[in-house]
């Protein structure tokens, strides 16, 4: 995304932080923010968290809720984004879970993908069903990630990002 460093400047100038907690994709989303100059002053840093229990150790996601829904679920994705905010002590924090392949987990095709962003006291999750490799599914959340912070911060604030 082209805009990300203007995301990234908007929520510094409005003093917010930003986090994440990943899975599918593996610490990405927190190298394409910390690839801007000057993301230390709003980025505080991303949790991966590929392993189930690694999701249930370290970004506290509940045991029962993952048995119930899987990890590829908008629940799991949720229950990372808001622990998350907590976690990282952070204003905005993104969660990714999914299936970038290469076969079919937990029933869930390749490229089934939830993306969860926790902000204020609110939350939000998206799904998507990306096509391609699993390299190009991964950047395609990471890019749909960016595009969901710039569209809460627009219509949360008088953001012209």
């Amino acid at each position: 995304m082209k805009n990300k460093h203007l995301i990234l400047l908007h929520l510094l100038d409005q003093q917010l932080t930003l986090g994440a907690v990943e899975s599918v994709t593996g610490g990405l989303f927190a190298s394409s923010a910390v690839d801007i100059k000057g993301a230390s002053r709003v980025f505080k840093g991303s949790l991966v968290t590929y392993a189930t229990s690694v999701k249930e150790e370290v970004a506290k996601v509940d045991p029962e809720l993952i048995k119930q829904y899987g990890v590829v679920s908008g629940k799991t994705a949720l229950a990372m984004a808001k622990n998350g905010q907590k976690i990282l002590n952070v204003d905005y924090c993104i969660a990714f879970t999914g299936n970038a392949g290469p076969t079919v987990q937990e029933n869930k095709p390749v490229g089934d993908i939830y993306i969860a962003l926790a902000y204020k006291d609110l939350a939000i999750v998206e799904f998507y069903n990306f096509q391609g490799t699993r390299n190009s599914i991964r950047k395609q959340a990471i890019e749909k990630g960016w595009e969901m912070i710039k569209r809460v911060l627009i219509d949360y604030s008088s953001a012209n990002l």
